[in-house]
């Protein structure tokens, strides 16, 4: 018997029937590899597609279902999905209330805290983060080393040397879609 290595159990939970996740199936969005490709389509090309499969163009899989589906706990733990979740979770017109809601229904309020948590500190002046932190309920911390490293959601600034003109600060990695030209 093959034991799969669930989100939901390094955080310690129990996986469920998720809405959002059979929902996302009968769009054909079934499976890990078709949410990154939906959410390489939108935009999330700093991260390295894995998959060279069908591109999915489903207008009805918002972006916040996508970046809750992404960090859902009864997928496959996968450090670069959650990274591709934090990106999805800061791309424009996210509705705070709505990705709070989406993750209580979903079990994923604890990646959520974590992700919004680090959002936060490398953006503090931004006020998504700010509302999204202040609309979650409280919830643990994740268990050591589930999650990613807070820095991995961000493109971090180089190192300068000492006289150079200072390098550009850190920036949250957000999906860029392709300018019209």
């Amino acid at each position: 018997m093959v034991v799969m290595d669930t989100f939901a159990h390094r955080l310690g939970f129990t996986p469920h029937r998720s809405l959002l996740l059979q929902r996302a199936r009968r769009l054909g969005l079934g499976t890990s590899a078709a949410l990154e490709a939906l959410a390489w389509q939108r935009g999330c090309r700093y991260y390295p597609r894995r998959d060279a499969g069908a591109i999915f163009r489903e207008p009805d899989f918002s972006n916040e279902d996508l970046a809750i589906a992404l960090m859902h706990p009864a997928l496959p733990w996968d450090p670069q999905r959650l990274r591709l979740a934090a990106a999805m979770l800061a791309a424009r017109g996210n509705d705070p209330r709505r990705l709070v809601r989406l993750a209580i229904l979903e079990q994923a309020v604890v990646p959520l805290r974590y992700i919004a948590s680090a959002g936060q500190v490398a953006e503090p002046a931004n006020p998504f983060w700010q509302g999204l932190t202040a609309a979650l309920p409280p919830s643990a911390p994740p268990p050591p080393g589930v999650m990613p490293h807070p820095s991995r959601f961000a493109a971090l600034a180089a190192k300068t040397r000492p006289g150079s003109s200072p390098s550009p600060a850190s920036r949250w990695i957000r999906p860029q879609l392709p300018s019209l030209a």
